[in-house]
């Protein structure tokens, strides 16, 4: 009962940076824990970055630490990811995501809540 709508994908060179949005509606828990999975063609879902209600709790895969940033503004019921110095490498469909569970690891289950994901494309 809880929707998650993503936005602020699109065209960006190589080098640039991006800020995408998932905003929340209907039924939200202050339970949930909120992020974000990116999936390219042909290649397996990835997870990226996830943050709890209260903020206290972020976690990123490896990969991402050094260039994205997660946050999360409870006011606006909207998660923020800040990405900078874009590889084309980091190309894919970008998915929010809520879930009970907290991801351990690169692992993350969710089974509460996606969005319909918005596209980043990095270009050469």
């Amino acid at each position: 009962q809880v929707q998650l709508v993503e936005s602020g994908g699109g065209l960006v060179q190589a080098g640039g940076s991006l800020k995408l949005s998932c905003a929340a509606s209907g039924r939200t828990f202050r339970s949930y824990t909120t992020g974000w999975f990116r999936q390219a063609p042909g290649k397996e879902r990835e997870f990226v970055a996830a943050i709890s209600w209260s903020g206290g709790h972020i976690y990123y895969a490896d990969s991402m630490k050094s260039r994205f940033s997660i946050s999360r503004d409870n006011i606006k019921n909207t998660v923020y990811l800040q990405m900078n110095s874009l590889k084309p490498e980091d190309t894919a469909v970008y998915y929010c995501a809520a879930s009970r569970e907290v991801p351990r690891g690169s692992s993350w289950y969710v089974g509460d809540a996606w969005g319909q994901g918005t596209q980043v494309t990095v270009s050469s």
